[in-house]
């Protein structure tokens, strides 16, 4: 089997490292949130409204100002809730952070982020999915590397972000080139240090988003760097919220409703990558026009599709991958989807947007 549990990796710095001292005592304790204090088991059975209730809000998450300038660009209209707070916060070990100290109830993440929040014992549930079908991130190399190929990881420093999507990308890649644990030193950081730990040389690789290879790349291939493409997707693009939102039913149905408008959001960027270019890339992001066209090229397509079952597998799949390596333990992950709103996202888009 190509992974190792006695590879001298130290699971407990991986997991403070990535979310906090707190978070990982809790989580290691297994004395967090439990189903019971939050009301897990109510908040996915309870019907949800058929309309939000006046005066209800929402704290929902927004990495640069993505959600926002989405749905002004495309005129989606108004909310039928307060958002009482936009929040600028994007990697999957700040939100669960930011879940536990309520200032966040809901966000967009990957699969992987959810699968942690339940190893640390906080309950929040899966509201809605939208399937990646091609890769987001490709393996960076540090200056003047010589690594070419995913089977030149062995015996090199890799940046793994154990909570994020880009770490389920290391495990996958690693796992397709039949590379055990203890034949790489995986290097725990969160994404936000990826860039840094290349530069200084801290790491040999790490994983980096389409959005963010291109600057990378302008400022190091002539220094030795290179990308590494390789056709590992991390397929859940998803919305989560903790079960003491879902289980109050007001923000349950502003949740519900937010969905449309998240998922209509995505349709309208992908149909205009011109206007996107130039209002988010280039004018937000500091990106070249030319760089910011090399990225809506590699866009996926939205998927929003009507019934989950592919995306439990996928999320499985990433459970028990996980806990190979012993990082997480083995569970069933069906009790991360809160499935009274399976059908929202679908039933928002036209038919070529649903799987």
């Amino acid at each position: 089997m190509p992974f190792s549990r006695t590879s001298g990796i130290d699971r407990r710095l991986f997991l403070t490292s990535l979310v906090g001292a707190a978070a990982g005592v809790a989580g290691l304790s297994g004395c967090a949130e439990s189903s019971a204090a939050t009301g897990g088991k109510g908040a996915s059975t309870a019907p949800l409204a058929d309309k939000v209730p006046a005066g209800t809000s929402l704290k929902v998450a927004s990495f640069s100002g993505t959600q926002q300038l989405q749905f002004k660009l495309a005129k989606l209209g108004r909310l039928p809730f307060e958002v009482s707070s936009w929040v600028n916060i994007g990697a999957g070990p700040d939100v669960i952070n930011a879940f536990r100290a309520k200032s966040l109830d809901l966000a967009n993440n990957a699969g992987i982020p959810p699968i942690q929040a339940h190893y640390q014992g906080f309950d929040a549930k899966i509201v809605a999915i939208n399937i990646t079908r091609k890769p987001n991130y490709v393996f960076a190399t540090k200056p003047g590397s010589d690594i070419r190929t995913v089977e030149d990881f062995r015996g090199r420093k890799l940046a793994f972000s154990q909570g994020q999507a880009q770490g389920v990308v290391l495990l996958r890649a690693l796992k397709k080139a039949g590379l055990a644990y203890d034949e790489v030193k995986l290097v725990p950081l969160t994404s936000n240090q990826f860039l840094t730990a290349l530069q200084s040389g801290q790491v040999d690789i790490a994983p980096l988003g389409n959005t963010q290879s291109p600057a990378y790349l302008s400022q190091y291939e002539a220094k030795g760097a290179r990308v590494i493409t390789t056709d590992v997707v991390d397929l859940l693009n998803l919305l989560w919220a903790p079960v003491s939102v879902l289980g109050d039913e007001a923000k349950a149905a502003a949740v519900a409703a937010y969905i449309p408008f998240w998922a209509k959001g995505q349709v309208w960027t992908y149909e205009n990558p011109d206007v996107w270019n130039e209002e988010f890339y280039v004018k937000t992001q500091n990106l070249t026009l030319a760089q910011a066209q090399g990225i809506t090229r590699l866009a996926n397509k939205p998927l929003f599709p009507p019934s989950w079952g592919e995306a439990v597998q996928w999320e499985q799949e990433t459970a028990d991958l996980l806990a190979e390596g012993g990082f997480v333990k083995k569970f069933d992950v069906s009790s991360l989807f809160d499935h009274r709103f399976e059908s929202i996202a679908a039933k928002s888009v036209a038919e070529e947007y649903r799987k």
